[in-house]
């Protein structure tokens, strides 16, 4: 489980394609050094897990279904991701609940600055905008982040603070990019509720609280 609170933005130093595998090694200096063999991490918002440790760099190796529905594919050398280790139990949490699973990919259509602070307009699929509500949570390579409006249909806007700017990816973005997103975790377990009482119009509502549903 993740916060959407970017610790480090790193850099990809190699990309290897092996089959239906691709092996990242990423150089991430202020906490590569406390990581170990098996730790999550999350990369631009995909969960993925540490294989090998080396100095200041860590490698995860990508697959199938996060190969097809993340934006690792496309990442070459020299590359920055965005980067969060999984949350401790007693931490703060800053943002809001990430599971890191990828639910699409977006693609941003246009950035322009207000003031001091940039306006991103994305396109989003279907299913992820089923799952929007303004002021409500949005996960943007992995950045936690507030809808600031929904402009038409299958379409976001988020606003970007200088600081966010300046330590994630979203800064090197060009409209036409692809973004990973996960939508808001609590908007996921209503619209499953929401789907099956729709299907199930007798079911008992009193009887699934009491079951902690």
């Amino acid at each position: 489980m993740f916060s959407g609170i970017i610790e480090e933005l790193g850099t990809v130093v190699a990309a290897r394609d092996a089959g239906t595998t691709r092996r990242l090694s990423i150089e991430a200096p202020s906490f590569a050094g406390q990581l170990k063999p098996g730790d999550s991490i999350a990369v631009d918002g995909a969960c993925l897990t540490a294989t090998e440790l080396e100095g200041d760099r860590f490698s995860v190796d990508v697959i199938g279904t996060t190969l097809s529905r993340t934006v690792a594919g496309g990442y070459r050398t020299g590359s920055r991701v965005n980067l969060e280790r999984a949350l401790s139990v007693g931490a703060r949490l800053d943002g809001h609940l990430v599971q890191g699973h990828v639910d699409a990919l977006g693609h941003l259509t246009s950035v322009r600055k207000d003031g001091e602070y940039w306006l991103l307009d994305f396109e989003v699929p279907e299913d992820v905008d089923a799952l929007l509500v303004p002021h409500g949570s949005i996960t943007i390579n992995g950045v936690s982040l507030t809808v600031n409006a929904m402009p038409g249909p299958r379409k976001l806007q988020v606003g970007i603070i200088p600081f966010t700017w300046e330590h994630t990816n979203l800064s090197s973005l060009s409209p036409g990019d692809p973004v990973n997103l996960e939508g808001d975790l609590i908007g996921k377990f209503v619209a499953r509720f929401m789907a099956v009482r729709d299907r199930n119009p007798d079911l008992d509502l009193k009887r699934l609280g009491e079951m902690g549903y």
